[in-house]
């Protein structure tokens, strides 16, 4: 008689695999929230590296060769419950939003942001916090597994890396967008003068990052990133490798060095620009050419939900992952039309 395996609907899981998964994602997202949301990041690079390398590895050696080798380490770590960003780094914005308003006298000193956007703090061991981090890791799985379960056209991490921290701002109270202290929200002149709010010496306009912010700057290194992303890929095959190595490269920014950019965003959308235009154009250099263009508009995109959602209000809303969302929203929708010959990673 054959058995009969309940699934959860949409999701296409198991019952007993997705109740292992939530309680999976409660530790993730409080894990996030203890390291601290870049810290926990920093080892999604880790790990997906790790997972990229393994999985060149078992391409090399083949099925035959690969034996006990045969690891999604990227699916099921990386971007799993245990790291991956809509968990662990979602968790941890979620836990700094919310420290934001119970806890201001934790605000580092010399922190002149708002405490709600302070994702490189650490909580360690303080369980409401943790717990804030647990629910809202969670809620970033069930976001990711719903949207992949429906079939968005997009990066169902990045989109729910994305709603869980505008989330967080209803949950915790800060508006969603704020106010403009210039002309509009894509105005950064305030902060170029170092104004501060009435009251405070918090800065007036606090833009994501007080380095990489200048659309010429923005554009240049997206140009930079997405060739090498380009570059990985056509030489790798690996979509995530530059991806992991750009996300890795933020430990130094976690540890104060000045002027690390976050290219993790660029460096994806070059890798995922070759696969798309490698059976159009054909030749390297010209997919190299297209990697790098899909860089630059990654970047700029970042730059602009930069200035309509962070900087004008307290809590932390990530640019890269509305990029990304944006971005392989347009890919997947593009795809579906037929105006692209594949959807790189989507898997559509």
């Amino acid at each position: 008689m054959q058995e009969i395996v309940l699934q959860v609907p949409i999701l296409g899981l198991e019952y007993e695999r997705f109740f292992a998964l939530v309680i999976a994602a409660f530790a993730g997202g409080a894990f996030g929230a203890a390291l601290g949301a870049l810290p926990s990041f920093v080892f999604t690079g880790f790990v997906v590296l790790l997972g990229e390398g393994v999985g060149a590895l078992q391409t090399e050696l083949g099925e035959a060769g690969a034996g006990q080798l045969a690891l999604d380490i990227t699916g099921t770590i990386g971007f799993g419950p245990v790291v991956g960003p809509h968990v662990a780094f979602a968790g941890g914005v979620a836990a700094t939003a919310y420290a934001g308003k119970r806890y201001p006298e934790m605000e580092p000193a010399g922190w002149d942001y708002h405490f709600g956007k302070d994702i490189l703090y650490a909580f360690g061991t303080k369980p409401d916090i943790l717990l804030v981090g647990a629910l809202f890791g969670v809620l970033g799985m069930l976001l990711n597994q719903v949207g992949a379960g429906i079939g968005l056209p997009v990066d169902t991490i990045a989109l729910s890396v994305f709603l869980t921290a505008v989330l967080a701002r209803v949950a915790f109270d800060y508006p969603v967008l704020g106010s403009p202290a210039g002309s509009g929200y894509l105005d950064m002149s305030p902060f170029e003068r170092g104004d501060t709010r009435a009251g405070s010496d918090r800065l007036a306009v606090e833009p994501w990052l007080p380095h990489q912010y200048t659309w010429s700057g923005v554009a240049t290194i997206g140009l930079v990133g997405g060739i090498l992303g380009g570059w990985t890929w056509l030489l790798t095959g690996s979509m995530f490798m530059a991806y992991g190595i750009s996300a890795a490269s933020l430990l130094f920014l976690n540890l104060g060095v000045e002027k690390i950019p976050v290219t993790h965003h660029m460096t994806l959308l070059g890798s995922a620009g070759a696969m798309i235009a490698l059976p159009v154009v054909g030749s390297e250099p010209a997919v190299l050419v297209v990697a790098g263009l899909f860089g630059v508009v990654t970047a700029l995109v970042g730059e602009l939900t930069q200035r309509v959602f962070y900087s004008h209000s307290g809590t932390h809303v990530d640019p890269p992952a509305m990029a990304i969302t944006v971005m392989m929203l347009l890919v997947g929708v593009l795809y579906l039309l037929g105006l692209l010959p594949n959807a790189a990673y989507l898997g559509l």
